[in-house]
């Protein structure tokens, strides 16, 4: 750490390579991390070209063609990331590239997130609401409500923005880092100003980036699991076997990297003037190329969970994608038939 203060991005040290383990976790992260990079691309390219090009717009399409952006955009910064991780944690690339990419990248996970709470409410709003959802779940409210999102995501990185910056360490390495020189008179009050927004930043992450969201899902699940009693029916709807995918997915792969990195905030003192818990700096690798996985997943989520094995080896993988985004058969549909034949008919078909 240099005396005008800087502290790592994820609340923890630079990561240790000083063991055989700690290598072979190192060569893996870096093995998936390309993997991610090329089938992420490939897969959320192809999700966008369909779903924004080839498909009619619909509320669903819209919804995933806005989490395919998400991932697409994060992909495309991974080489950067792979580079540093290369270099064991070293930044050739600027001042600029430095926000930029991490800004992008922290976005784009809030976005993520946020997008998928998004899906759950609308699948819960066509099962509770479905008179509601006739009238007025329209493309147009969905490209609206589609923006807070990103709005609230953006706003979140606003940290990255103040005090994130390049580096030079006593070695004369650059690293891309929080930098406090200019928030404080003394060691001291930066010391202190570095430790309160590390500190609040990673709780922020953690809960309302994460916690939150996810708990909203949870919610919106057991909101239609007690509205819909016939469970063969609910297990059959392919709108909700993709979002129920999409959701284990995002939850298996980022929540051990957002553990990791709320426990090296609550234990930063002690890591940094301790030297203690290390064992936290080994994680810090293998669990931020498991949360970057995520981002490639859910395009083969979709053509994998959006029909069945044959139709699979039948359709060709274009075929699959769209089927897979498209809307629900029994999707809400224009009609002049009484309230009460449309009610029952959507909140039977829209799940």
């Amino acid at each position: 750490m240099e005396t005008n203060y800087s502290i790592p991005l994820n609340g923890s040290e630079v990561v240790v390579y000083d063991s055989t383990i700690s290598r072979i976790l190192w060569i893996l992260s870096m093995v998936v991390v390309s993997i991610t990079f090329f089938l992420g691309i490939l897969g959320n390219g192809l999700v966008i070209w369909i779903a924004g090009f080839q498909m009619a717009h619909t509320v669903t399409t819209t919804y995933y063609l806005n989490l395919a952006l998400a991932d697409f955009s994060f992909t495309v910064k991974l080489p950067f990331l792979l580079i540093s991780m290369a270099m064991k944690g070293k930044w050739p690339f600027g001042w600029f590239l430095c926000k930029l990419v991490y800004i992008v990248v922290d976005i784009n996970l809030f976005g993520s997130v946020f997008l998928i709470a998004v899906i759950a409410l609308d699948r819960c709003i066509c099962v509770l609401h479905p008179v509601w959802a006739q009238n007025y779940r329209t493309v147009s409210l969905a490209r609206k409500v589609v923006v807070g999102p990103w709005i609230f995501s953006l706003i979140l990185t606003l940290p990255l923005l103040l005090f994130l910056t390049t580096v030079r360490d006593p070695r004369g390495n650059v690293h891309c880092t929080f930098s406090f020189v200019s928030w404080g008179n003394s060691v001291e009050e930066r010391l202190n100003t570095a430790i309160t927004m590390v500190t609040t930043r990673g709780i922020i992450r953690f809960i309302v980036g994460f916690s939150m969201p996810m708990f909203f899902v949870a919610i919106c699940y057991g909101l239609i699991t007690t509205k819909v009693q016939r469970r063969a029916l609910l297990n059959s709807s392919r709108a909700l076997r993709v979002l129920k995918a999409v959701v284990a997915s995002f939850f298996i792969c980022w929540f051990p990297f957002q553990l990791v990195a709320l426990l090296g905030t609550v234990w930063l003192k002690e890591m940094l003037f301790s030297g203690g818990y290390k064992i936290l700096n080994k994680l810090v690798n293998p669990t931020s190329s498991l949360a970057f996985f995520s981002s490639c997943l859910n395009p083969i989520l979709y053509v994998f969970m959006g029909q069945d094995f044959r139709e699979r080896l039948i359709h060709s993988l274009s075929s699959s994608l769209e089927r897979a985004l498209s809307e629900d058969s029994g999707q809400i549909s224009d009609t002049s038939a009484n309230v009460a034949s449309i009610s029952a008919d959507i909140e039977i078909k829209a799940i």
